[in-house]
């Protein structure tokens, strides 16, 4: 059967990740999450003091863009794959409201995303992926032949991003991850470089009151139609 690329972008907090994920599972296609790219690097400006409230040291980073190495490794206990830095697992360190809260600023740098964007082009050359983020369809895999686009109101997002949290242990706080939501969709949609946007021909996905079955089921069905238009 051949093989096609997957591109899902869409709104922060939407579940794109975890759908990206479970799709790619049942499908028998690689997982690539473009967003945990950010969130490492993002991770790495804060703990080499590249980044002083939201001043971000653009000579530097840039001089130290070629050092950063981003990985995936499959994770056995969870069947998924973890975010590894410069050979470090930092999985957990990248989903911190203090990485959440920096990386638009990051994401926005054209010399970052240039980088990022050429680790996942050569990432999803063989086909067999998919790939969630804010440009995939647009940007990073313009030519894929299944594109979605996830969207659900800022205070569904704020509440799983919560819940998320909560039930990892990690004390969170509403008001301040709506606020972060709300900011964050502003930056992505408004930066210069690859801005967050629907493509042309991507389907809209909102899932504000989808269940986590009826998602799947549309986005199997999605892809089974997909494949039989490409064989």
């Amino acid at each position: 059967m051949k093989k096609i690329t997957i591109a899902i972008d869409g709104f922060s907090s939407c579940g794109k990740s975890t759908m990206a994920k479970d799709l790619a599972r049942e499908i028998g296609y690689i997982y690539i999450d473009s967003g945990a790219m950010y969130r490492a690097v993002t991770l790495y400006c804060i703990e080499n003091n590249l980044i002083n409230g939201e001043v971000i040291d653009i000579e530097k980073l840039k001089n130290e863009i070629d050092n950063i190495h981003i990985t995936f490794k499959l994770n056995e206990k969870t069947g998924r794959p973890d975010t590894y830095l410069n050979g470090k697992d930092v999985e957990s360190e990248i989903r911190t409201m203090e990485v959440s809260s920096k990386v638009s600023l990051v994401s926005a740098i054209d010399f970052v995303r240039s980088a990022m964007v050429d680790e996942q082009q050569a990432m999803g050359r063989e086909k067999g992926i998919v790939m969630d983020g804010r440009d995939i369809g647009t940007t990073v895999f313009p030519d894929a032949e299944l594109k979605i686009f996830v969207t659900a109101s800022p205070e569904i997002r704020a509440k799983r991003r919560y819940d998320e949290l909560e039930s990892k242990g990690v004390k969170a706080n509403y008001d301040e991850i709506l606020d972060n939501v709300k900011q964050r969709d502003y930056i992505d949609q408004n930066r210069e470089v690859s801005p967050l946007r629907k493509a042309d021909d991507a389907l809209l996905l909102d899932n504000s009151n989808l269940t986590i079955a009826q998602q799947k089921r549309w986005l199997l069905d999605e892809f089974n139609r997909v494949i039989e238009l490409n064989q």
